[in-house]
């Protein structure tokens, strides 16, 4: 394209050289990138509730071009602590992946730690950023949370954006911020809404 900078870190290139793979698991839709060498025990990446797999492109563009092995998920939908357990070791046992090096962001962190908790022998270590042990002081935080599944679909992208910073930013952080907006944005009802 001209004009556009497919530069190894660009999310252009990304997309040109990493596949988007797709795989029903029962009632699951699992949507994944899978890049690096297969022979090492990858990273997983699991990203928080307003964040699709997308977001760890840079991430895995750098670490797979060092050897590693990087798998970056969406997280479908899953209502208790048993089915995520449960669906992720699916998902784990179809990919022919046994054990795992998890990095997990905010809700992804805590759903990293469930899984740990867990299923200790699969997971070889845990990365965690911005991530918590419970769910508890933000059901108390949000009052609201039983009118989610009837609100609409900008309301809520409108709550999950006012956590990013506004103000001046170095260009690369002020680059990342705009990109995650730009996920939130493709983000369908369905992510947000119970069937």
């Amino acid at each position: 394209m001209k004009g556009v900078s497919l530069a190894p870190g660009d999310y252009i290139h990304f997309k040109s050289q990493v596949p988007l793979h797709k795989i029903p698991i029962g009632t699951k839709q699992w949507r994944y990138y899978d890049f690096g060498p297969k022979v090492v025990s990858p990273l997983i990446c699991l990203p928080g509730i307003a964040g699709t797999a997308d977001i760890y492109y840079k991430q895995i563009m750098s670490l797979s071009m060092k050897g590693y092995r990087v798998i970056s998920v969406d997280i479908p939908q899953v209502w208790n602590h048993q089915e995520w357990i449960q669906s992720f070791e699916k998902f784990l046992d179809v990919i022919n992946v046994h054990h795992i090096h998890l990095y997990g962001t905010s809700l992804g962190g805590f759903l990293a730690q469930l899984f740990a908790q867990h299923r200790p022998r699969r997971v070889k270590s845990l990365i965690l950023s911005n991530a918590f042990l419970e769910t508890c002081s933000f059901a108390a935080a949000m009052p609201w949370a039983p009118i989610v599944g009837w609100s609409p679909s900008f309301l809520l992208k409108r709550y999950v954006l006012t956590g990013i910073r506004d103000g001046p930013q170095q260009p690369f952080i002020a680059d990342s911020v705009d990109f995650v907006v730009s996920q939130v944005e493709t983000l369908s009802r369905d992510a947000w809404h119970p069937d």
